[in-house]
């Protein structure tokens, strides 16, 4: 696999915000998912919604759209966008004691949204962890990634496709 340069360097190795104002504007959009593995139990919990801190599902989608929204002031050099829709939604998977997250970044602009949609699972994924470590502290965040993104240059990419 061939890697063109790296974008976030510049020409001395050092840290750079790219420059995408001469980008075109296009729409952009960006899926990212992962999940957390839990016991039966917490899942029963969850999904009953017993839990003590109360409704997690609720919380964590707040949490994953306040972070997508908030991705510039977490990862250094992420430019501060303006997001026209974020989406975060989780699967109950009770065969496997898990919840699968999906995030849905879109935006018309000049940069792509992938770390927005990255951010907002991994903060969605933590807030369950969060509301839910009393009970089960063995949780466990996995398989965190890009399920997709189109727009811009680069086009179209689906997680999976060469």
């Amino acid at each position: 696999m061939s890697q063109d340069k790296l974008t976030h360097l510049d020409e001395t190795g050092a840290a750079s915000m790219v420059d995408v104002s001469q980008k075109d504007v296009t729409t952009r959009v960006a899926r990212a998912g992962g999940s957390i593995s839990m016991k039966p139990e917490t899942l029963a919990m969850i999904l009953d919604g017993t839990a003590k801190k109360g409704d997690v599902i609720s919380t964590a989608r707040i949490a994953g759209i306040m972070a997508a929204k908030k991705c510039h002031e977490l990862i250094p050099l992420c430019h501060p966008l303006l997001i026209s829709k974020v989406s975060v939604d989780f699967t109950p998977d009770r065969d496997n004691n898990k919840i699968d997250v999906v995030s849905l970044v879109k935006i018309t602009g000049q940069t792509g949204v992938e770390m927005e949609a990255l951010t907002a699972v991994s903060v969605a994924c933590l807030t369950l962890y969060d509301m839910c470590k009393a009970v089960d502290r063995a949780m466990e965040i996995s398989d965190i990634k890009v399920l997709e993104k189109d727009g811009g240059k680069s086009g179209r990419y689906v997680h999976g496709e060469s």
